[in-house]
């Protein structure tokens, strides 16, 4: 029986770490907002047009089975720390639907500033709105962005929600309009350029995720109504601007074999009727942001690192937005003072060495709820019901699985094909895998071994189980 593996982080520098490069190695991850796994030109997009991330794949690597969380927030949230959202510790030990990072959690910005980085935070956050949460209290130098998302409505005049843009601390302006929306893009891609110029002598890591293709989109004008998959096309051909021109920067300072570039997506598109022709595609995969179906968790990724990794690589190997934080430290030499355990994997060895992913599984969660493993090439997803009420607003994403379902990835990405009654040992294999990871990291209605939780408080999985107890203690 397999056992979770766990990694017990106290990571030494690696032999080849500093003795290989002169420099330390920089890093950039470019993360774009429910941006589909067929929208870009080299992951099969028909009508729009990606020239940027097409020549960065053929220069790089492109990987096929990249994961990431359902949802923005949770997604940011184990970017920045390396663990599963179920797992990481929130204020007064709640667990809220946008993951919001307590200030003791550890993040990736933290340990590489400790050693000698310079770090900046371009876009949108999203883990929390309190002033310790924020990104200079959470290891960035230099903060230039939006705390939440764009919206929540396919046009911005159907919401009373506005975003603010900060510097810092300070609000620059606030979007009221499309015209507005429409000039993040640039002003992030300028914002991004600079901070490469200002510290090409010293090493860096970029944290730029940009806001779009969130709803409400918006695209400058230069690029509005010239692509051919629509006003959503002009947005994506707009962030491939913004790649081209992070990568010629890298060039013209002559950045680019000391500095790793990611491009991914945080989750699947936004596909609802009420968001319409706003939306992405996932193709071929089934299921869309917010659910644990592939096309809501496997995203586009391409990385480059001239010199250092092959060029044009198709990668199929396992991998997650978690794996950034150990690779990042693996790289840079950074260690912790303190043992921590997440969930993340170095993929040094996958980029360097062409080897094999270290996962050898990734679960699948919706909120707090585990509804799925995948194991190499098997998925099991476990039954549940339809729009369970915990899930709140986000349950009308949640469809019925009335019985165990057994996919095999490398044949049928598709998900179209339950093979549960053909390989019963392999159900009864990957059920186990689920009750270990219901034992240490939690469940909707379970509450994990591993979990972290750094407050007095009581301890819960559910927002609103926190918001009754709260109820209950002002009646009291």
């Amino acid at each position: 029986m397999k056992k979770l593996i766990l990694i017990l982080l106290f990571i030494p520098l690696l032999s080849f770490g500093q003795n290989a490069f002169s420099k330390k190695t920089n890093f950039i991850i470019f993360f774009t907002d429910d941006q589909g796994y067929n929208d870009v030109g080299c992951f099969g997009s028909p009508d729009i047009k990606t020239p940027n991330l097409d020549n960065m794949a053929r220069g790089g690597m492109k990987f096929t089975n990249f994961y990431a969380q359902p949802l923005c927030g949770p997604s940011r949230a184990a970017l920045l720390t390396g663990s599963y959202p179920i797992r990481i510790a929130e204020p007064k030990n709640t667990k809220d639907f946008h993951t919001k990072l307590h200030p003791k959690e550890v993040t990736i910005a933290e340990l590489l500033k400790n050693e000698g980085y310079q770090t900046a935070c371009i876009g949108k956050w999203h883990v929390g709105e309190e002033p310790e949460q924020m990104p200079l209290e959470q290891g960035f130098d230099y903060y230039y962005g939006t705390p939440k998302y764009n919206g929540n409505s396919k046009l911005i005049e159907e919401s009373p929600y506005r975003s603010p843009i900060l510097r810092n601390k300070d609000t620059l302006m606030v979007i009221n309009t499309v015209e507005e929306m429409g000039l993040l893009t640039n002003k992030y891609t300028k914002e991004a350029t600079d901070f490469i110029k200002k510290n090409k002598k010293n090493p860096f890591f970029l944290y730029l995720a940009h806001n779009m293709p969130h709803v409400p989109i918006g695209a400058s004008e230069k690029f509005r109504a010239k692509s051919e998959g629509g006003f959503y096309g002009d947005v994506i051909e707009e962030l491939d601007w913004s790649m081209g021109e992070v990568l010629k920067t890298l060039k013209d300072e002559g950045l680019e074999e000391n500095t790793l570039v990611i491009f991914v997506s945080d989750n699947g598109p936004w596909i609802e009727e009420k968001i319409g022709d706003h939306a992405g595609s996932a193709y071929p995969l089934k299921g869309s942001k917010a659910q644990t179906w592939e096309g809501g968790v496997r995203v586009p990724c391409i990385m480059q690192w001239k010199g250092q990794i092959k060029e044009g690589v198709t990668n199929t190997e396992l991998l997650t937005t978690m794996d950034f934080f150990p690779t990042f430290l693996e790289f840079s030499g950074a260690k912790l003072s303190q043992k921590l355990t997440i969930d993340g994997k170095s993929f040094s060895d996958v980029l360097l060495k062409n080897k094999k992913s270290k996962h050898d599984f990734f679960y699948y969660y919706a909120y707090t709820h585990l509804q799925a493993v995948r194991d190499k090439d098997w998925k099991l997803v476990v039954p549940r019901s339809k729009n369970p009420d915990y899930m709140k607003w986000r349950g009308r994403k949640i469809n019925a699985v009335k019985e165990v379902q057994l996919f095999n990835m490398k044949n049928d990405k598709e998900e179209q094909y339950n093979l549960a009654e053909q390989n019963p040992e392999k159900v009864k294999e990957l059920m186990l895998l689920i009750e270990e990871g219901r034992e240490e990291l939690g469940d909707h209605n379970r509450i994990g071994k591993g979990a972290r939780f750094f407050d007095d408080n009581p301890k819960t999985q559910r927002i609103d189980e926190y918001n009754k107890w709260k109820n209950n203690q002002k009646e009291n």
